[in-house]
């Protein structure tokens, strides 16, 4: 028979995804995927019940429904600090993978390239191939996380279509500063280039650091495309509504891209979710005071069992160093973590360009007694792993 596209030889499945079913075989703690166990705000719940009843139950509009759209467009002009216009700024997604994804391929051509902070985001790679599009990728240097300008610029040389921005970053909790996202900016419109940016931890961002929409530095808005969802500050990633928000000449292309890649977003879930985002200014500094609550649970936790750690200034991620269990591969060390220690974690080089196999992702979206268990747990992880390599 014939080869299949070379394109899906560039790229492996989602190893975050597959640590989830080496989880479930292992009946471990899954600090891999991100994903909260605990449920959702009761007011939303409670609105997709009634929303099970009484519909909609048929495709909404293509781009999102117009009230949902509407909520949205409220809600995001509060915290972008610009008027956005719900019926030509915004496309309403498949969660924000779909999201990242419209956006890529409505920015890019074959053989374009795009910058790539490393580390990164798994899918921002395979958005790149399945586009068609060369990644350019730029290091984030650990443990501050920190890009060099001049490294930066010698990518924007390149000439790119595209920069990626995900603030803040995932898998190493940065958040990016002002003065780093001016940089960036400076660049993008010297070498007139779009930004696609990932903020879908925009609501998730430890003081003192401070949370900066791209789009609303200067000139930025007419070459951003901000793209986010609804997962992670509702809880409700399995919901799968995303959105991208951007000057209508570029919502226009993308709003064509999205209706051939997936028609709509599910019509009962957005009707339901416009309770969420019409919640009070009050619900998000709770959802802030909660993750930092966990956040200094988990990261105390780890400083007491001794493992090297990087605490993040947002999102719910924790990059761990396992140097000194002296594994050539980190994805084979997780196995065995979640074999033998009862705890689900990330292979640290599914998320780096560079050849880095001594970093490990968990994540801290958890109930505490969820933490509390998984670091009891941890406890043993020195214990355990060491041992293995003896044997």
């Amino acid at each position: 028979m014939k080869d299949l596209s070379e394109r899906s030889a560039q790229f492996t499945d989602s190893v975050i995804r597959r640590m989830t079913r080496i989880s479930l075989q292992y009946k471990a703690l899954n600090l891999s995927q991100g994903f909260p166990d605990f449920d959702p705000p009761k007011e939303l719940t409670a609105a997709l019940a009634e929303t099970a009843g009484s519909g909609p139950h048929q495709y909404s509009i293509t781009w999102g429904a117009q009230n949902f759209r509407a909520a949205l467009a409220e809600k995001q002009s509060r915290c972008m600090g610009r008027a956005i216009d719900p019926e030509k700024e915004i496309v309403v997604t498949c969660g924000s993978t779909e999201a990242m994804m419209a956006a890529m391929l409505t920015v890019t051509n074959p053989g374009d390239k795009v910058i790539v902070f490393s580390p990164f985001y798994e899918n921002y790679g395979a958005d790149a191939i399945l586009a068609g599009a060369e990644p350019i990728y730029v290091p984030l240097v650990p443990p501050e996380f920190r890009f060099d300008p001049d490294v930066l610029e010698d990518a924007f040389r390149q000439k790119p279509k595209a920069l990626i921005l995900c603030n803040p970053s995932n898998p190493c909790g940065r958040v990016f500063t002002r003065a780093e996202l001016e940089t960036i900016a400076a660049l993008a419109a010297k070498y007139d280039a779009y930004v696609i940016t990932d903020e879908v931890y925009e609501h998730i961002v430890y003081a003192p650091q401070r949370h900066v929409y791209f789009s609303s530095l200067p000139g930025m808005a007419e070459r951003t495309l901000s793209c986010s969802s609804l997962s992670k500050t509702y809880s409700i990633t399995g919901w799968r509504l995303g959105y991208i928000i951007a000057p209508d000449r570029i919502i226009e292309a993308a709003r064509k891209v999205h209706d051939f890649l997936t028609v709509g977003a599910a019509a009962p879930l957005q009707e339901a979710a416009v309770t969420a985002l019409r919640f009070p200014q009050e619900y998000y500094q709770s959802l802030l005071d909660e993750y930092t609550e966990k956040r200094s649970i988990f990261v105390t936790g780890l400083r007491d069992a001794g493992i090297p750690h990087i605490p993040p200034e947002g999102a719910y991620y924790v990059l761990a160093d396992i140097s000194e269990y002296g594994y050539k591969s980190d994805l084979e060390f997780c196995e065995t973590l979640a074999r033998e220690v009862g705890i689900g974690a990330v292979p640290g080089s599914s998320f780096f360009r560079e050849p880095v196999n001594h970093l490990i992702r968990f994540h801290f979206a958890k109930k505490n007694e969820t933490l509390y268990e998984a670091l009891n747990r941890l406890e043993s992880m020195r214990k355990k792993m060491l041992r293995g390599q003896e044997n």
